[in-house]
This record gives structure tokens, sequence and C-alpha cells, in this order.
């Protein structure tokens, strides 16, 4: 019998369907069991009919009764035993194995931080810029006013571009310090680097088709396109930057990083360049340009992009990561009309949209003048900190012992060793003595050259002097 307890904060039906439940899926009321009438129900429990019908609506909505015009409402045959609901319960489903993503996690994890987690006392990162009060201030302020001056319409859903007045922001800034010229609707944006190769391909190759990548290079570049099924080819990268006369043939897409290359830290040359832009007209393939930290450039302007000599077949792409902060998560991809419209259908239905707060903030953030103050404020620093790496390096000695490279853009360069070195044994000698230093090798696919690629932006002078002279002491 079911009972009301008018102590119970609980309504009387909660209390009554709770009771119910609990005798059916217990076996009190075994599946096939006759419910009493509502009417006849009401008058034994003392509370109204219209209770007892929410109760029995409740149960017959949630599968535990059935009923029929003559034969009642029943017990329905919901489960047959508990035991084995529990058991199945208690298995789950088998997670499947995904050796392509679990190996492609593991090595992005062992190039981006290392095996090593501890603490040291100077990290030459090359993955994060310099961050201050300044630009936290600042960039508070836009988030405040971003979320006091936004209106209703802001918070349904986005357009799978990304928000128009940040899309023209980066057009703006696109068309005048890197003389790009594009329609917003030439502009998506994305959540980062992998976030638009994952898009791209996706959106613009074939599963199996073949995609070359400088070696050594961006390792998620290939890790990505590995992830989707895609033929990977290295391209060896030398002085010049890729060697174009090694392309694969049969490329649809060929990831370049030509203004600084990632790791040697070499400019693409001319030459170069122009084979690259001829062969991708002739054999009809996207490059892809990733244009990650050009605008600090130590020597003039940053360079001309291949997008601006050749838009139909170039994909650029751009990221606040390293100009702002890699935690904003917002990059662009630039390109042709049609292949942006069809990155923004994948978009559309993988992902739907960015996060707005940060797409508002971003875009205040660059139309009141915070950003470009903030690039003059840390071009400043990095060219400090590029100085006084360059000087140490060269008055320890180790720029005679290793070959230094990638000194001209860029916030990392390369001190290259023989391919003898024990680049592993050296880098923990190296974290031995609290410093951290980036194995070349961690960004070859199948080269086998060796040194440390050394970032400068997140440590100070001081620091880069101790820690340069550290290691010369260690290796020479």
């Amino acid at each position: 019998m079911l009972k009301v307890n008018r102590d119970d904060e609980r309504p009387i039906w909660q209390q009554l369907l709770d009771q119910a439940i609990h005798n059916i899926t217990t076996g009190n009321w075994p599946a096939g069991e006759l419910l009493l009438p509502s009417r006849e129900l009401a008058l034994l429990i003392g509370v109204s009919r219209s209770t007892i019908q929410i109760v029995y609506e409740e149960l017959f909505s949630r599968g535990y009764t059935v009923t029929s015009r003559r034969g009642g409402t029943r017990v329905s045959d919901w489960t047959h035993k508990t035991r084995f609901m529990e058991e199945v319960i208690a298995r789950g489903p088998v997670t499947p194995e995904l050796p392509l993503l679990n190996d492609a996690v593991s090595q992005l994890q062992n190039w981006f931080r290392g095996k090593e987690n501890r603490n040291v006392e100077i990290d030459f990162s090359p993955h994060e810029p310099y961050l201050d009060q300044h630009f936290q201030t600042n960039w508070r302020h836009s988030f405040l006013q971003a979320s006091k001056e936004t209106d209703l319409a802001s918070w349904a859903y986005g357009n799978p571009y990304g928000f128009a007045p940040l899309r023209e922001q980066i057009q703006r800034y696109l068309s005048l310090e890197r003389g790009v010229h594009v329609h917003i609707d030439q502009i998506i944006l994305t959540s980062g680097a992998q976030h638009s190769l994952d898009l791209i391909a996706q959106a613009l190759l074939n599963e199996g088709e073949t995609v070359s990548v400088e070696d050594p290079g961006f390792p998620a570049s290939w890790m990505a396109m590995k992830y989707r099924r895609m033929n990977v080819v290295p391209v060896p990268v030398d002085d010049y930057g890729i060697q174009a006369d090694r392309i694969h043939p049969q490329s649809k897409l060929v990831y370049v990083t030509p203004s600084h290359q990632c790791a040697v830290g070499v400019i693409t040359s001319e030459p170069r360049r122009q084979h690259l832009l001829h062969m991708a007209a002739q054999h009809q393939f996207w490059i892809v340009e990733d244009d990650y930290d050009s605008e600090f450039r130590y020597r003039g302007d940053p360079l001309p992009t291949l997008y601006s000599q050749q838009p139909q077949n170039t994909l650029y792409m751009m990221s606040f990561s390293k100009m702002v902060a890699p935690g904003i998560r917002i990059s662009a991809i630039v390109g042709p009309t049609e292949a942006i419209r069809q990155l923004a259908h994948v978009h559309e239905l993988t992902y739907r949209h960015l996060p707005i707060m940060e797409q508002l903030t971003l875009a205040h953030f660059i139309e009141h003048g915070h950003f470009m103050r903030h690039m003059r404020r840390v071009r400043n620093v990095y060219r400090r900190r590029h100085e006084a790496m360059t000087k140490a390096i060269i008055a320890t000695g180790l720029s005679e012992r290793f070959k230094l490279s990638g000194v001209e853009t860029g916030l990392h360069m390369l001190l290259e060793a023989e391919n003898s070195f024990d680049e592993e044994f050296a880098t923990n000698q190296a974290l031995e003595k609290g410093i951290r230093v980036y194995p070349l090798s961690k960004y070859c696919l199948e080269s086998d050259r060796k040194g440390w690629v050394l970032g400068f932006a997140k440590v100070d002078e001081a620091a880069i002097e101790t820690g340069i002279y550290r290691l010369a002491e260690m290796l020479l």
C-alpha cells in the first residue's frame, strides 16, 4: 500500500510516484500485476483522484505500466531481471582502440612539453609568447566592455564563419600590415592551428590523398593529417627553406611556414617560393601557408605572403596564439571564397561556431587599439631578448660548436648540432642544471637532424644570459 507522509516536503504525487516506482523496480509489483483503479486507490490512501491520475500518467509515460480500456493499468514487462541490468551497467561499452589518436596525442605532448614535467629555473619554450600585466588589464577591460555593450542577438547561434565584426578587424589588419586584401567572406575563424588543419583535411581533401609537409617542421601538421588518414610525405628543409623540387608529385596539399620555418627558423628563399607557387599552379594543389610569427621581424618589415602572390591556390593561416596569448584560442584561415565556404559548411556541422565571448572581446581589443599597442610593446621586448640570446650564444662560443640559424624573424632560433650529437643525453643534462631546452628531433618526421630549438619570448634578458652560459659550460 502507498502511504502519504504529511511531514515530507515533496508533493504528495511525487511521494506516491517514488513509492510506486520502488515497488515495481524491486519486484514487489511484478510484471502484469493489475493496479487498483484511480478512484478506488484515492479513497484507500485518502487523496484526491487527480493526484492518483498524475501518478498513473507518470508511470505510463516512463514505461513502467501499460493501459487498455478493458484491462486497466498493469505493470509492464519493463525489465526481466534486475541482476542482468546490473551486470550490463557494470560492464558498459568497450572503448575502441584508436592507435592513430593515441600515438598522435602522445607525440604531441612529448613535442610540446617533453617527458620531463618538473619545474625548471629557465625554460626556453618556443611555444609561448610574452604576457604582462598591461595585457591582462587591457584584456579585462575589453572583456567587461564587450559584455556590457553586446545585445541579446549576439547570444543566439552564431555564424560558422565567425563573428563578423571580428573578421572585419582581421581583414583591416591583414590589409594594412600584411598586404593581404580580401573580403570578410574569405575569412573563417577557428580555435587554433590544429583546428584549422583539421577543418582543411575534412573539407578540401579526400581520405588517403597525399599531403607534403616540411621536415623538420610543425609536428601538429602531420599529426592532424595522419589522423584524418592522409598519406603524409616529408619534404626536406635546408638553409633556403623547403626543397620544392622534392615535393611529392601527387600532393594535393603542401604545408609550409615560409616566413619563419617552424623549427629550423630559416626564411624560404624567393626562388624556392616561386618554384612552389609554379608547382601549385601547374599541379593544382593547395598551399597551406602558416604565418604563425612573422610579425616579429628584426630586419625590416615582414616578408610578403605567398597568398598575396597566388591567392587562388593558397590558404593563409594566422593565429593570435603567438601575437597575443594561446589561451584566447582564436585563429583565422584566409582563402578563395569557395574554399572558405566549404570550410564553413564543415565547421557548421561539426562545431557550429566559436564561443561568442572570446570573439566579442578580441574584436573590442583590436578595434580600440589595445592590440596594436600590445604588438608594439612586445616587439620591443622581443627585440631586446632576441639580441640578448644572439649575443650570449656568440660570446660563449656556442655558435662555433653549433650552427645558429633562424635569427631574422620570430620567437625562436635553432642551435643545430652534428648528427653524432647525443641530443637526448644533453637535453637531460640541461634539465639537471635547471634549464629546459627543446630537441630538434621532436620536430622531425624522418629527418635525423639534431640540435635545440630555443625560444626567448618568455625569458628575460638576465635569465637568457644565465641559461646560455650554463649550456656553454656543459657543452664546451
